[in-house]
């Protein structure tokens, strides 16, 4: 089993930054991907970014490329997501994610956490 543990949503006026931390433990694969999603009201959760955390490719939704930077610290056992230019379309529950590569992780993470509210105000 993997724990993953969310921290740093919050309320943030549009143009602002917020940066989301996620904490593993448990169960370690020799080489595994880590994630972010999120879910906003009334529609369904969609894949954010995700990292690869021996080789530290990352990958992200158009709608966040350019303003999101996904990142790894494996000392830390830690995936950060540090988010700019915030717009009010990116309200959401924020989840961090994990599986055993990318490929599987974009298509339906078996790890998830609990959830981060990040709201953006207008």
């Amino acid at each position: 089993q993997v724990q993953l543990v969310e921290s740093g949503g919050g309320l943030v006026q549009a143009g602002g930054s917020l940066r989301l931390s996620c904490a593993a433990s448990g169960r370690t694969f020799s080489s595994y991907a880590m994630g972010w999603f999120r879910q906003a009201p009334g529609k369904e959760r969609e894949f954010v970014a995700a990292v690869s955390w021996s080789g530290g490719s990352t990958y992200y939704a158009d709608s966040v490329k350019g303003r999101f930077t996904i990142s790894s610290d494996n000392a830390k056992n830690t995936v950060l997501l540090q988010m700019n230019s915030l717009k009010p379309e990116d309200t959401a529950v924020y989840y961090c994610a994990a599986d055993y590569s990318v490929r599987k992780l974009v298509a339906g993470p078996d790890y998830w956490g609990q959830g981060t509210q990040v709201t953006v105000s207008s």
